[in-house]
């Protein structure tokens, strides 16, 4: 199939490709796991070595974020996914068993404690030990470096669940310092937090839609993520209409299609929406905010299409 144009350029105002983590967040349906590949395959064609991930199980039911990859899942071990990508999925099991690596000395005591059904049940039932995992597989994937000693991924882009996952995850930290303040693992939360809390090498980058419901939550992501002390890189609009009119002509067509059921009045009442709720997401942040334009395509060339446009923004 043709690759489609984008009908609106792409205006990205964020510094993306020189960090070491991006958390790609937002409510569903607003199109995250799709800009979290768009991004990926831009970063490589910047030259990145990029690394993609997910949270998750590797024997878990279908993958969005894979689909695009023509994959069902993810492995658990990074490797080489289509367009010059790598990507894995993070494990919390691999995490406990990496973690367990450095404290447990003989190789067997690990097999064994990580077969051990009891110690399966608390590390799955215990408060944030799941997600615990997931940090230090990150942080894992995070320190790997090459023969040469630079980082074996250059970059890793995260697509992240539901906006309460993203939280619990970056909050993590400072929560289980507060009980935890000394030992092998305060200082491993402490290591994840010098690339997380960093605002050079960690970003949050928050997908929403240019619609009231998606811009509030956006809004109380931001606050959410500060809380947490996680840097916000940026808010990415995606699906934004193009608006073809001068405010006079917007002004003169509003009473018309308000009031007739004219051709093409949904749509027009839809840009009129759009337009609001982005005014009241920049009248409410200073956070950088990118546009992305509605995409014709809707198949699997989305992302591809997408990570053109995104790169040809940046220059």
């Amino acid at each position: 199939m043709e690759k489609q144009p984008s009908p609106l350029p792409i205006v990205l105002t964020l510094d993306l490709f020189n960090k070491r983590v991006i958390l790609v967040t937002g409510k569903g349906g607003v199109g995250r796991t799709t800009i979290a590949a768009s991004l990926a395959i831009a970063g490589v064609r910047a030259g990145k070595r990029v690394l993609l991930t997910e949270i998750g199980d590797p024997d878990g039911d279908y993958s969005p974020l894979a689909r695009i990859f023509d994959r069902d899942n993810f492995d658990v071990d990074a490797e080489e996914v289509g367009h010059g990508v790598e990507a894995c999925v993070l494990y919390s099991r691999r995490g406990h068993e990496l973690f367990l690596r450095t404290v447990l000395p003989v190789r067997t005591l690990i097999r064994a404690a990580m077969r051990s059904k009891a110690l399966s049940r608390f590390l799955d039932s215990a408060p944030s030990f799941n997600e615990m995992g997931v940090f230090y597989h990150l942080l894992t994937l995070l320190r790997e470096e090459r023969s040469d000693g630079a980082p074996r991924h250059e970059l890793i882009i995260i697509d992240m669940p539901a906006t309460g996952h993203t939280l619990a995850l970056t909050s993590l930290p400072e929560s289980l310092l507060q009980i935890i303040p000394v030992g092998p693992v305060a200082s491993e939360l402490r290591a994840g937090q010098d690339f997380l809390n960093n605002p050079k090498t960690g970003a949050a980058l928050i997908v929403t839609l240019p619609e009231p419901l998606p811009v509030t939550e956006c809004l109380e992501l931001i606050d959410g993520l500060r809380e947490t002390n996680m840097p916000v890189g940026g808010v990415l609009v995606n699906k934004v209409m193009q608006d073809h009119f001068t405010p006079e002509e917007r002004a003169a067509l509003m009473p018309v299609a308000q009031s007739n059921p004219v051709f093409g009045r949904s749509r027009f009442l839809r840009l009129l929406d759009n337009n609001k709720a982005l005014q009241r997401l920049r009248s409410n942040t200073r956070v950088p905010i990118s546009l992305v334009p509605e995409f014709t395509s809707s198949d699997d060339e989305l992302a591809d299409n997408l990570a053109e446009s995104l790169l040809t923004s940046i220059g």
